[in-house]
């Protein structure tokens, strides 16, 4: 498959050129860069730290006078020149990199006509914009700066809070068992659908890197490793009180351990209502498996399977 082309379209009133190759690095996520170009008033002093990172990048700039003091005239052109471009059918999509909301109308025109609208811009963009895009990014995330280390530390203040996004996802959730029947949903398609809900979510934001980790620091969520990919579901009470009977009967069986078998009858006798394909699985001994506190050793005096605590 082709990577989608992608035009690169920069605010320069609004953004700062320390951004610039972070904002490339992050790009490649989504396709290849064919149109890189830069808009503002070149001849203010203020503008001579732009010259370097754009001889280094291979940016072009574009020119535009303040005809009238007190009125963004870059903008309108940055604008005229997103259409010239969309109108060339040349791009799949578009990165504006601005903080300012005027270009919000821009960025619903450019998804009305099928492409791709990433936004990328500092923590003061509004949401307007942010919403009006496919995908927004903070560059406070992608420079390195106000770094995380997981939940240790407090959200940024533009930021969802956790508990909202964890109610996005297990409303997901709910969605797709009540579409298809099934209790757990791949973890790419929760992330691509969360995307879609929320443009600024970004597992950075919290101070990780990836969303499986993110998703496991979430009380309500279990994740599924599988070869091919990572499933995941959310964990009811019923599934609540299961495991705190598993904990209880393994437990009491001291370092030992309990044979497998021996297990799963004693659940059932607690909790007749308990069947395993209710957790999504096919055998009793994979679901053993799946709970983070047990350990399955093998007996060779017994010949059998013993279940322990980690």
């Amino acid at each position: 498959m082709e990577e989608k082309r992608f035009a690169l379209l920069i605010d320069s009133d609004n953004i700062s050129a320390k951004y610039v190759k972070n904002i490339l690095d992050e790009l490649t996520k989504y396709g290849v860069v064919t149109n890189k170009r830069i808009y503002g008033d070149w001849t203010k002093t203020e503008t001579s730290s732009w010259k370097d990172v754009l001889l280094k990048n291979s940016i072009q700039p574009m020119q535009q006078f303040a005809y009238t003091k007190g009125k963004n005239a870059t903008d309108s052109f940055m604008i005229i020149d997103a259409m010239d471009i969309l109108y060339s059918n040349t791009v799949e999509g578009f990165c504006l990199v601005t903080s300012d909301s005027d270009f919000t109308r821009l960025a619903a025109r450019l998804r009305e006509a099928g492409k791709m609208v990433v936004g990328m811009g500092e923590s003061k963009t509004p949401e307007a914009f942010i919403s009006a895009c496919d995908k927004f990014t903070y560059l406070g995330n992608i420079s390195g700066e106000d770094e995380l280390e997981g939940s240790s530390k407090k959200e940024k203040k533009h930021t969802r809070k956790v508990g909202e996004i964890e109610n996005a996802i297990l409303t997901i959730l709910d969605e797709k068992e009540s579409a298809d029947g099934k209790t757990k949903t791949d973890m790419g398609e929760v992330g691509s659908r969360l995307v879609k809900m929320y443009p600024d979510f970004d597992v950075r934001n919290y101070g990780y890197t990836k969303f499986s980790t993110f998703c496991e620091g979430l009380k309500s969520l279990k994740l599924y490793k599988t070869d091919k990919s990572i499933l995941i579901s959310a964990v009811n009470k019923d599934e609540e009180e299961v495991l705190k009977l598993l904990r209880e009967i393994v437990g009491q069986a001291g370092t030992n351990g309990i044979d497998l078998g021996t297990l799963g009858q004693k659940l059932k006798e607690a909790d007749p209502t308990f069947n395993v394909k209710k957790y999504g699985f096919s055998q009793f001994k994979k679901f053993i498996k799946s709970v983070p506190f047990l350990k399955i050793t093998v007996d060779d005096k017994k010949n059998s399977n013993m279940v322990i605590l980690k």
